[in-house]
């Protein structure tokens, strides 16, 4: 039996376990009670609340206006509905840049008054000291490496990273290092897929790729990209499974003028 299929809650080990088996890792971001529980519901693996819901739950250009108490709130909605997936939530940028003590206190504050399971952080060699530091209180990190959106300013661009040897090469240490600081898994975003290939091989920890290839050992999407929710992203790497915006759209319509023409509601809808 598949290792997924025979647990009834995934946790760290259990991607460990995926990985060693050469099970794929299904994972998707949510930011409400509502869509948090239909995925869990669906038996995704990871549910990632991440920084993008600044972005797609509020309205912000980049991941960078987006506050801890925001992120908290956000997932402890999200924990609220799950009973079987790992639940991550991205620290936000602001809350462990520089500061490795209060890279702690932010995660302390995320795992206590939301429930979640795990924090993730963007970045290497530079945070280094963040990431002992969480990790010496026990609380599980995810890496994150490629194109972090946080430092979106410093590159001034979203382009794909890691195409020169030298940042290639300095991914490859990150990476190395993020697994020996004790991180349980690490997102490779939007970087050549046989660079994110040899990092999956390369290490024992999961790999989870966005824009990064087949090769990695799984895979997250943005819940409101993959389901056309939004329609002004569209980068290669996005697959679009459904067409939400047309057909929220079209309902709306449809009940705006059922209650100007007096057809909602009917006989059988009142008391």
């Amino acid at each position: 039996m598949p290792v997924h299929k025979s647990v009834k809650k995934i946790t760290t080990h259990v991607l460990n376990e995926m990985k060693l088996k050469g099970e794929k890792i299904a994972m998707l971001t949510a930011y409400d009670y509502s869509m948090a529980r239909i995925l869990d519901e669906a038996e995704i693996d990871v549910i990632l609340v991440g920084d993008s819901a600044s972005n797609v739950m509020a309205g912000f250009d980049t991941t960078l206006p987006i506050t801890l108490d925001n992120m908290i709130y956000h997932a402890a909605s999200v924990v609220r509905a799950v009973k079987r997936a790992l639940v991550v939530v991205d620290l936000p940028f602001g809350t462990y840049q520089g500061n490795s003590k209060e890279a702690l206190a932010s995660s302390i504050r995320i795992m206590k008054e939301t429930g979640a399971s795990a924090v993730k952080l963007e970045g290497g060699q530079q945070i280094e000291e963040s990431i002992e530091r969480i990790l010496s209180a026990g609380i599980p990190v995810m890496g994150h490496l490629g194109l972090t959106p946080q430092s979106i300013h410093k590159f001034g661009t979203y382009v794909v990273r890691a195409k020169e040897e030298e940042e290639a090469r300095q991914l490859m240490d990150d990476a190395k290092l993020l697994e020996r600081a004790g991180c349980f898994a690490v997102v490779l975003e939007k970087i050549p897929a046989k660079l994110a290939e040899e990092v999956t091989n390369s290490i024992r920890i999961p790999t989870i790729g966005i824009g990064a290839g087949p090769k990695t050992d799984g895979q997250v999407l943005v819940l409101h990209d993959m389901l056309g929710i939004t329609q002004e992203f569209s980068p290669r790497f996005l697959r679009r499974y459904h067409n939400l915006y047309s057909e929220i759209k079209g309902a709306v319509q449809t009940y705006i003028s059922d209650v100007r023409t007096f057809k909602f509601p009917n006989e059988k809808e009142q008391y």
